[in-house]
């Protein structure tokens, strides 16, 4: 793998293991704020601590942002944040976890598929089986292989909102590598830190009006001390740091390679759960772990293959006319 994706690789690592640690936030703050509400407050301190750091970069992109980059960002907030949240939020409210957890771990495959339909980006066999070793570990991480974790009819709607949430996870994926592609060609990157800034900013003005019905003030000044620290993690942690490491690594590597590090979500949400919330996983947990990390491997190695081959063929004395790489 060449120094550029090895780079974004370890971007994607840290954004969706930074993700991953969601699941003790949500733990700890589910039933005592509504959804907007949660969502509203964690992206007030993710502004809070993004401004500062943000200085003259914010108001620089602004400047060089077009009409096509605001719609853009706007939808990336409206998906990746808004919409996801919403969705995943009340589709486990009608279903059981295990079913929530087990559909999840479709946002790889949409995420790949998606990436090979709108982007046509190349799925070789190794990319596939990558991909379905990222699947397969997740599904058994979710306790696919445990009794009585079949999908069953009664929780049709709420496995059809939760698997709605994985899709708008897979449509995010792929709108923020477009927009990397597109800065890219106009030979202007927009700042990882002031992206993240933009799309917090817009998730935020989204969730205020519906999160007026949720009795936040209330329900906020009832909230003790384990549950602000909960909202802040989740906005600095969750929210600022992982996005702004996403959008670093979705510039250096291919959709279909970020499909495969989505795995690392619920298998940071297995560590945490064993070592922080006391749960137990069993055998087949741990071999999906296994299988997450042989899945992003294996798409690694697929990209190196990949590099190495163009290098080979490249003529040495004239390289011919320069195509944009996109990766």
């Amino acid at each position: 793998m060449d120094r550029t994706k090895l780079k974004g690789a370890a971007f994607l690592t840290g954004a969706f293991t930074l993700a991953g640690t969601s699941v003790v936030c949500a733990r700890i703050v589910s039933g005592l704020l509504g959804t907007f509400t949660i969502t509203a407050v964690s992206m007030v301190c993710a502004l809070l601590f993004l401004a500062p750091l943000c200085g003259k970069r914010l108001p620089q992109a602004i400047r060089g942002m077009s009409p096509g980059d605001w719609l853009s960002t706007a939808l990336q907030a409206l998906i990746g944040i808004f919409l996801f949240r919403f969705l995943l939020l009340n589709g486990v409210a009608l279903t059981s976890a295990a079913e929530a957890g087990i559909l999840t771990g479709a946002t790889p495959a949409i995420t790949a598929m998606l990436a090979w339909i709108l982007l046509k980006e190349r799925i070789n066999a190794v990319s596939l089986a990558g991909i379905a070793a990222t699947v397969s570990g997740v599904l058994l991480i979710q306790g696919l292989m445990s009794p009585g974790h079949a999908l069953t009819a009664g929780h049709f709607w709420g496995n059809m909102l939760v698997l709605g949430a994985a899709a708008s996870e897979s449509t995010f994926n792929i709108l923020s590598r477009v927009f990397a592609v597109k800065g890219k060609a106009r030979q202007r990157n927009t700042d990882p830190l002031a992206q993240t800034t933009l799309v917090a900013a817009i998730a935020l003005a989204l969730c205020l009006f519906p999160a007026l019905f949720e009795q936040p003030v209330q329900r906020l000044q009832n909230l003790g001390v384990t549950g602000w620290l909960a909202l802040i993690w989740y906005g600095v942690f969750v929210t600022a740091l992982a996005f702004i490491c996403w959008y670093a690594g979705i510039k250096r590597c291919p959709a279909s390679m970020a499909a495969a590090f989505s795995g690392m979500m619920p298998l940071t949400g297995l560590v945490l759960s064993v070592t922080l919330l006391g749960e137990n996983a069993g055998w087949a947990q741990w071999l999906g772990g296994a299988l997450v990390m042989l899945g992003m491997a294996l798409i690694g190695l697929k990209s190196d293959v990949k590099q190495q081959s163009r290098k080979k063929h490249r003529p040495d004395t004239y390289p011919g006319p320069r195509r944009l790489n996109a990766s």
